[in-house]
């Protein structure tokens, strides 16, 4: 995990369980691990619309997101993938290893998550590298929300 992760998660007093794993790409490649890793496993997608806004989708790893719906919902322009530049220079992060943990070096992006993701009692992400997995509760996941400077959405996906 990186050192800036970490020791924001310690400032906020949020524990977590870290698990050690072989780099994962994709939802597929996650569900190896299902049996190892409790919580609900998830995938976050950096998108920006046509205007330039960017989003860091985050949700449950199986579900299937209606780009369409959410375009509608967030009244924005049309929704695709950021590139990999993008994704470093807002996040700091590069692709495989998109995660809500990447809002911490945020400076223009709106987090929307699933409100299925929320209600869950223990979620897994990773630390923004795809060799490592947190396991963090619910209590966990509200206070780092809660601590970003960035606006946040909860809605059902």
């Amino acid at each position: 995990m990186e050192q800036a992760l970490e020791s924001y998660l310690k400032k906020l007093g949020i524990s977590y369980r870290m698990h050690t794993h072989k780099a994962v790409f994709t939802v597929e490649e996650s569900t190896r691990l299902r049996g190892e890793i409790p919580g609900m496993h998830t995938k976050s997608l950096f998108l920006e619309d046509e205007k330039g806004n960017f989003y860091l989708v985050c949700m449950d790893a199986f579900k299937r997101l209606d780009i369409r719906a959410l375009r509608k919902r967030l009244n924005a322009g049309k929704l695709q993938f950021a590139s990999p530049d993008k994704l470093k220079s807002e996040l700091n992060l590069t692709p495989g290893s998109v995660s809500i943990f990447g809002m911490i070096n945020a400076r223009n992006t709106k987090l929307i998550i699933d409100r299925d993701l929320w209600d869950a009692g223990m979620v897994a992400f990773h630390p923004n590298i795809n060799t490592e997995t947190l396991e963090i509760t619910h209590d966990g996941l509200k206070s780092f929300c809660d601590s970003l400077g960035s606006s946040k959405e909860i809605i059902e996906l």
